[in-house]
């Protein structure tokens, strides 16, 4: 797996766990095979009794959604923003002036 592919699965896994309550069970069921449980396109097709195609085109459509829904509520860069804030209170941890801007920053984000 190239590191793109890596990077892209990461962050459709992260999307998954966002939005997955906004997908129907058939968009739940082929994302969490294709990228939580590493399921090939061929055995998802054949676990499922339709074509490898229907398969590829559910996923892609599918993430196409999550990807949109992401835009619109930014669940996961708000995830991100908060780890780092995070985790640079853990570097600064003896910096109160520091810790108090890091705190500012983070209810700005809720």
């Amino acid at each position: 797996m190239s590191n793109g592919d890596l990077v892209k699965t990461l962050r459709m896994n992260y999307l998954f766990d966002f939005y997955q309550s906004l997908l129907t069970e058939k968009q739940r069921n082929y994302l969490e095979l294709f990228y939580l449980q590493d399921y090939s396109l061929s055995e998802i097709a054949e676990t499922f009794d339709v074509s490898r195609q229907a398969v590829y085109d559910n996923i892609r459509r599918t993430g196409d959604l999550v990807e949109d829904y992401e835009d619109k509520l930014n669940l996961y860069r708000n995830f991100e923003k908060r780890q780092e804030l995070y985790n640079e209170m853990k570097a600064h941890i003896d910096d109160k002036d520091k810790i108090a801007e890091l705190i500012q920053q983070l209810e700005e984000l809720e």
